[in-house]
């Protein structure tokens, strides 16, 4: 299934690069995402960084049998590679899960702004529900993007 979001930010393209390599950044963000737990890495490389995020998140709001796979709670290892300031990739892994997120981050300027966009492939490898199950978990990836932005207001309004 692919999945695009798009978020805009009051901030130039380098002060959203900079926030987005920040691991309190990315911590208020899984706070703001009720995560159970999340721990934070972020290496810088060149003009880019790596990020990786393993959070446990509850299942809580999720249909019956969603959670029949899911379980009460999920674990997700979410990587980012940055070359540089314009565009990273993002995987997320669900271990033990039949799950695969893959795809893009790119940050391009919008007048005095910043539009983030995310381009997701989003792939559920259950046979019959695999679909529905996608449906979903594009609803959550949307849930965490968008409280990751209600942070990442936050955090550029502080900041400034």
């Amino acid at each position: 299934m692919k999945f695009r979001h798009e978020l805009t930010y009051d901030a130039s393209p380098a002060e959203v690069f900079a926030m987005l390599a920040d691991p309190a950044f990315r911590e208020a963000g899984c706070a703001e995402g009720e995560a159970i737990s999340a721990e934070v890495t972020v290496e810088k490389k060149g003009k880019g960084f790596s990020l990786t995020i393993d959070r446990v998140q509850k299942t809580d709001g999720l249909p019956a049998f969603a959670r029949t796979f899911a379980g009460d709670t999920t674990r997700a290892i979410q990587r980012e590679e940055w070359a540089d300031a314009t565009r990273g990739t993002l995987d997320i892994e669900a271990p033990g899960k039949p799950s695969e997120v893959r795809g893009t981050i790119t940050l391009e300027p919008d007048g005095d702004a910043t539009r983030e966009i995310i381009e997701l492939e989003l792939k559920i490898k259950v046979p019959l529900i695999g679909g529905k199950l996608e449906k979903l978990l594009a609803e959550q990836v949307t849930a965490g993007i968008e409280a990751e932005q209600r942070a990442g207001v936050a955090y550029l309004e502080g900041t400034r």
